[in-house]
């Protein structure tokens, strides 16, 4: 492994959305994560049938190690597995792990560096806390679901990008490796809390300031960046595609204009809410003149801040993606890249996606089991 996190060593109890998000993004940085699967009970039910095949893309870059926790000698492999780890990820409801005896008390009495992630929808505390939910539900207590949506309809269901990804895993992510920095210096592991609902509120950080400035209202589609703006808004073309336009500044916008060959005086008052609504429709109907290929030679690479609304089969072969390999092919299954980029300690993706326990007996080599407690191990289908 070449990325900045080589040489950390993790251990992911394999859970839904962001835990499995986090450990991807650790181990597209070279960490080495170890996943604790576990198979599905028979008749169990399972809305995901893309888990444990090529196309579960979050599972990218890692080991399988299947074990059954039911049995007491398997939960002393995972504390052994732990003893050696940096960190730990697990993404279940608070006390799942205390019941199954790897609770952040047991493993930081062997292992006191160790730093425990945490990531759950409503926290490890507080009235919700124990309760079911899914991105759209914590992103709603935020107030940023409120926000967005058109005016006079229901407010819009994001893709779960909000509270799973960015609220959920991509804290936890942070949160694990700034702590992995601070037990170096102390010596201390702790528990990071990773709550959905903290973090997509935080993601909200700048709305709620320009809210507190009087510059931002409760009410949908009639703000700066929620599609109130004419000149920050979606447009459909002839061809009944989109283009999106983000022309904020002003002489963005002037250039906008002057591009698309507007000279309507109306839109000299730019930043005026009382005429977006006009200004919107008349934008409209100049975009839906020509196709999204006649805008995006006109407008594309300028500073319009312009740029077309491609689709998941266009993206990857646009040639800005192409030229910067944001989407690469892994085991016949076309996928987004490791981000960001580093100059030095390149990130990579060491393998697709593995079948539960497909690496079993080789991760407990690896991490010091010898051949013959493997092998028993295996004969008492502990592993």
């Amino acid at each position: 492994m070449t990325g900045p996190l080589a040489g950390i060593r993790v251990v992911e109890m394999v859970g839904l959305g962001p835990c499995p998000f986090a450990a991807m993004m650790l181990a597209d940085m070279g960490a080495e994560v170890i996943r604790i699967d576990r198979k599905l009970a028979p008749g169990a039910s399972n809305p995901f049938p893309e888990l444990g095949t090529k196309y579960d893309v979050m599972a990218r870059g890692r080991r399988s190690l299947a074990l059954d926790l039911k049995q007491p000698a398997a939960k002393e492999v995972l504390l052994q597995l732990i003893d050696k780890a940096d960190i730990v990820i697990e993404g279940f409801r608070p006390g799942v792990m205390e019941r199954l005896g790897v609770g952040p008390e047991a493993c930081h009495a062997r292992n006191p560096a160790l730093v425990y992630g945490r990531v759950t929808g409503w926290g490890q505390h507080g009235p919700l806390a124990q309760a079911a939910g899914h991105d759209i539900n914590y992103v709603a207590l935020t107030g940023m679901l409120h926000a967005m949506g058109r005016a006079g309809e229901p407010p819009a269901p994001p893709l779960n990008l909000v509270a799973d990804f960015g609220g959920g895993a991509m804290m936890l992510a942070f949160g694990v490796v700034c702590a992995v920095l601070e037990a170096r210096k102390s010596g201390k592991g702790q528990v990071v809390d990773a709550a959905m609902t903290d973090g997509a509120a935080l993601l909200g950080a700048m709305m709620y300031g320009f809210k507190a400035y009087g510059s931002w209202t409760d009410q949908r589609d009639a703000n700066l960046l929620d599609g109130g703006a004419h000149f920050y808004d979606t447009y459909a073309c002839a061809d009944g595609k989109f283009v999106s336009v983000g022309a904020i500044e002003p002489q963005f916008y002037a250039l906008l204009l002057k591009l698309a060959g507007i000279d309507d005086p109306a839109f000299d008052a730019q930043m005026d809410p009382a005429g977006w609504p006009e200004l919107s429709q008349k934008l409209a109907a100049v975009f839906a003149i020509r196709s999204r290929d006649d805008w995006c030679a006109l407008l594309e690479g300028t500073d319009a801040c312009f740029a077309p609304v491609l689709d998941m089969e266009e993206a990857p072969r646009h040639p800005h993606n192409v030229a910067r390999a944001t989407f690469v092919d892994v085991g016949g299954v076309t996928q987004p890249a490791p981000a960001p980029r580093f100059s030095r300690t390149v990130p990579e993706i060491s393998a697709a996606p593995a079948q539960a326990g497909q690496h079993s007996a080789a991760v407990l080599k690896d991490w010091g089991w010898s051949d013959d407690a493997v092998s028993t191990l295996t004969e008492q289908r502990v592993i």
